[in-house]
């Protein structure tokens, strides 16, 4: 690990971040600079914990006036910096203690294809489809982003649409291709989700990237989109594919809830779990629960038979499915990753288990 000394600057960690190949950075009061690697976090060597003025004045170095006002009154922002070599984050400054503290989330300038990132064949379907709802799962941090930012770039490449995407903040840049491409970030060039969701259906899009589906308004909003004859693709915060849908279906009121049911089973077109999982050499590699809204799956949204999801998508790899086990096994008999790893990451530790043979 290289080292920053300590009289440089916000432009030295950034620099350093990226050249070592790195993720994330943390700045927190008290605590030396941190960057994550590979998914595993160092410390920068060289550097003392952050007094609470050298955090102040690093992390204030990223705001406008404007963006440091709303930190003080509303205590956390979300946004996007471009370095001075072109490079580009994804912001959150928070406080912690009552100090102020970011976490910034480095951004490829070149978006990879779906084959450079090794993402299953079926994505390249997923970009073909001119309606629908396709939903990309997980944690953060484990690559929603890029995957997604590679189908909208081959869209981008293939296809003559407006691509709208709203985002919080806006990450990967695109430039119109065959496409044009509207990015609209919440703050920035428009005031709420909720805004600019109703706004989209007057802006003539054809496929509308949405950041995250984060409560019932924007839930409802992409749905809406997407059977109003758009290809809507947008990440969510869930597990598996059945938890998914449960999630969705949740936020919505009692009565509302069959209504719900009825319009997913109408527009979802597929929903994809993705985790990113430590291979043998040390780098890391992404493994998916892939579940595409077949008639049978279709028919068990309708009805609010969820539990059985899992059983269709284990007897349908024939159609393209699979459940996030089964990748993880293939994985281990291929000697991309242990079987420690595997266990730590699967949802389903007893089916893997069963799926290697123990």
């Amino acid at each position: 690990m290289q080292t920053v000394s300590q009289n440089q600057t916000m432009k030295a960690l950034l620099d350093l971040l990226v050249s070592q190949g790195g993720s994330d950075l943390h700045l927190l009061v008290s605590v030396v600079p941190t960057i994550r690697v590979q998914g595993k976090l160092y410390p920068v060597q060289n550097l003392p914990p952050l007094s609470v003025e050298e955090s102040n004045k690093i992390i204030g170095s990223l705001m406008s006036q404007e963006q440091r006002d709303y930190v003080v009154a509303n205590k956390e922002l979300d946004f996007s910096y471009q370095h001075a070599d072109g490079s580009r984050f994804r912001v959150n400054v928070y406080h912690e203690k009552g100090n102020l503290s970011a976490a910034l989330r480095f951004i490829p300038s070149k978006i990879k294809s779906i084959d450079e990132l090794g993402l299953p064949h079926i994505f390249h379907q997923f970009t073909q489809y001119s309606q629908g709802l396709i939903l990309i799962t997980g944690p953060t941090g484990e690559g929603k982003s890029t995957s997604l930012a590679a189908m909208i770039d081959e869209v981008n490449k293939t296809r003559a649409e407006h691509i709208l995407t709203i985002e919080d903040p806006v990450e990967f840049v695109y430039e119109s291709d065959k496409s044009i491409v509207s990015q609209r970030e919440v703050s920035r060039d428009t005031n709420s989700w909720e805004m600019a969701l109703r706004s989209a259906l007057r802006e003539d899009p054809d496929v509308v990237l949405v950041g995250e589906m984060r409560d019932f308004e924007t839930i409802a909003a992409a749905i809406t989109l997407a059977e109003t004859g758009h290809l809507v693709l947008a990440t969510l915060h869930t597990a598996t594919a059945a938890q998914t849908i449960d999630r969705i279906v949740d936020v919505f009121p009692a009565h509302q809830q069959s209504q719900i049911r009825m319009q997913l089973a109408g527009t979802l077109q597929a929903i994809v779990s993705q985790r990113l999982v430590p291979k043998i050499d040390g780098n890391l590699f992404a493994a998916f629960e892939i579940m595409l809204a077949t008639s049978a799956v279709r028919s068990m949204i309708r009805e609010g038979k969820t539990h059985q999801l899992d059983g269709v998508i284990q007897t349908s790899s024939q159609d393209g499915m699979m459940l996030f086990e089964m990748h993880l096994s293939q994985l281990i008999q291929q000697g991309v990753i242990s079987k420690e790893a595997a266990l730590r990451k699967a949802f389903r530790p007893a089916e893997l288990l069963r799926l290697i043979g123990e």
